[in-house]
């Protein structure tokens, strides 16, 4: 039994999911005590909930303390991950990209194939996108070997939820390490400006904005106006940047109040940071990449644009759980794992 403190670090919920993909894979049940203890509210949310009921079912793992507003929780896996076809409903506007990335390596990495389909909020305060699960993180995934497809079906935004979305996983993954330190001359922008139950000329307004923005940058650029409808309503907009061996992402989202063009402002600004740093991901990649990199074959290694308190806490959940180096070298926003 692997014993974590679920206030150590950051504290927030990432120890979870990352606890509970590293038990799937490997098979290592796992206890986690004063679960975001320093959040307000404390404790499992409905999305954490939700992951720890889809590690369950994927791996028959036993479960104890899986409720909302528990600071305690077991989790014990009986068997591999088992591919096949599974639904989750997070029940609230939680996070369904967070769902999905707790479960999308064990079943990457299963002997057969795996679709799935998760609903909750897919555009949500505090979580990645699902746009940027499937533009920024999917790509990288496929560069090292796993073979996904991730798809939006509906848009699911605060406070009501009602988004869903769909992976298809090829299982069988045999994942190789990266070496990212150098990303590369810049290929491409690209992204969406999404208006949810509102008007067409507010993703117009975004989307328009944001490539007025970016016209200085010597990349082409591919930002294109979204108007769709769902259960709730929202707007935002979601960029990714591509580079010969390297990708960022960005999303704003807008609200009540807040004029389409500062929305706009808000992401181009922060895709600007990202590409004058010269990092090869953003700090949330960066984040996301010490599990698949560590269980990889062979050292990885990759700039950022900076060792967040996030990605430092990440690394010290999957140290407990694998004996591979996890090395942060903040002044050089260097990440190397296995070398």
């Amino acid at each position: 039994m692997i014993f974590l403190d679920g206030s150590q670090g950051e504290g927030g919920g990432q120890i979870v999911r990352t606890a509970l993909t590293l038990s799937c894979v490997l098979g290592a049940p796992v206890q986690i005590e004063n679960i975001r203890a320093g959040r307000k509210p404390s404790g499992l949310r409905p999305q954490h909930v939700t992951a720890i009921q889809a590690a369950a079912e994927i791996c028959d793992a036993g479960i104890e303390g899986a409720q909302v507003g528990s600071r305690t929780m077991r989790f014990e896996p009986g068997s591999p991950a088992r591919p096949g076809q599974y639904e989750w409903a997070v029940g609230t506007a939680g996070s369904a990209p967070l769902v999905i990335q707790t479960v999308l390596l064990p079943l990457a990495l299963a002997d057969g194939p795996s679709t799935i389909r998760v609903f909750g909020g897919t555009h949500v305060p505090g979580s990645p996108s699902g746009h940027y699960l499937r533009d920024v993180v999917m790509p990288v995934l496929l560069s090292m070997g796993a073979d996904l497809e991730i798809y939006m079906d509906a848009y699911g935004w605060i406070p009501e939820g009602g988004g869903s979305m769909s992976v298809h996983v090829a299982g069988g993954a045999q994942l190789a390490g990266l070496d990212m330190r150098e990303r590369g001359p810049i290929e491409r922008v690209f992204g969406l400006a999404v208006g949810c139950n509102l008007p067409s000329h507010i993703p117009q307004r975004i989307a328009n904005r944001a490539l007025n923005l970016l016209e200085t940058m010597d990349t082409p650029l591919d930002i294109r106006p979204c108007r769709t409808r769902s259960i709730s309503t929202g707007a935002g907009i979601f960029l990714a940047v591509e580079y010969a061996n390297g990708r960022g992402g960005v999303g704003v989202l807008g609200r009540k109040g807040m004029p389409s063009e500062t929305v706009a402002e808000q992401a181009v600004t922060e895709l600007l940071e990202l590409h004058d740093s010269g990092a090869a991901t953003d700090e949330h990649l960066a984040d996301q990449l010490v599990v698949p990199l560590a269980l990889a074959q062979g050292p990885s290694a990759y700039t950022t644009r900076a060792i967040t308190p996030h990605l430092a806490t990440n690394a010290d959940v999957v140290r407990a759980f694998l004996d591979r180096p996890i090395a942060l070298d903040a002044g050089k926003r260097l990440v190397t794992i296995g070398a």
